[in-house]
């Protein structure tokens, strides 16, 4: 396999706080790869270095064989490294096929009959943003803005999609139908870097885990392994793990 993502000895620190302490990930091509933990364990903080938003004091971020640290955002986006936000951050004074068009932005133009074909592959994907495709994004609920966050993302045609607590305020019946859709990403190829409070579903739908805690990485391996680990359970899954 194809190591299209490799963290190594990462640290990150802003305002006098050490936020992630020498941390190691890699993804290959192809994988949907999970990083879990509590809130302020220095998940977000290491997306937000891997997307340029954020400068690393120390260690290298390598994605498709080439370092990417200092390189400005637009820049890395534009090589097919594309980040869904939390808080998901759709432009809400535009309409659903409006904010399909602008995640396809950086496709060449004589590209408009293929980026017409993906809009509607996004629309089978979320039959609901179609039947509201004229709608603006703001009068959205939670959950029909994360579809069309996750479908904007996929307009571009990225090789590593970043997913930054997809199922976060969500209803459970639309986290179900997310991570159905997440599942559906990764089986069509598209390489995932997955990062969620939902320890269990994110370990169910991945291949590998990292479990992240005060800025370190505590805990790697196959993400069956980690579903039944006693750690895990006990800390992430709200399980009581006899002693």
């Amino acid at each position: 396999m194809t190591t299209l993502l490799s963290i190594k000895n990462l640290h990150i620190g802003y305002g006098g706080i050490q936020a992630v302490k020498g941390i190691d990930i890699h993804v290959e091509q192809g994988e949907l790869v999970t990083l879990i933990g509590a809130n302020g364990a220095g998940k977000t903080t290491t997306l937000k270095a891997i997307t340029g938003l954020l400068k690393p004091t120390a260690g290298t971020i390598e994605y498709d064989g080439k370092n990417i640290v200092g390189e400005p955002t637009y820049k890395i986006a534009s090589q097919g490294l594309v980040l869904v936000p939390e808080g998901r951050g759709v432009f809400p004074g535009l309409t659903i096929t409006e904010n399909l068009q602008m995640g396809a932005y950086s496709r060449p133009r004589h590209e408009r009959a293929s980026i017409a074909e993906d809009i509607e592959h996004k629309f089978s994907l979320f039959p609901r943003l179609k039947e509201r495709a004229k709608q603006t994004a703001g009068t959205l609920s939670g959950g029909e803005q994360q579809m069309l966050a996750i479908s904007r993302a996929l307009m571009a045609r990225p090789k590593l999609l970043l997913l930054d607590e997809p199922s976060m305020g969500l209803a459970p019946i639309m986290v179900q139908k997310i991570f159905e859709v997440v599942r559906e990403v990764s089986r069509r190829g598209v390489t995932i870097l997955l990062i969620e409070q939902n320890a269990k579903l994110a370990l169910q739908v991945s291949q590998r885990g990292y479990v992240m805690d005060g800025g370190i990485v505590t805990l790697s391996g196959d993400s069956k392994s980690l579903l039944v680990d006693p750690k895990v359970r006990e800390a992430y899954l709200g399980e009581d793990v006899a002693v």
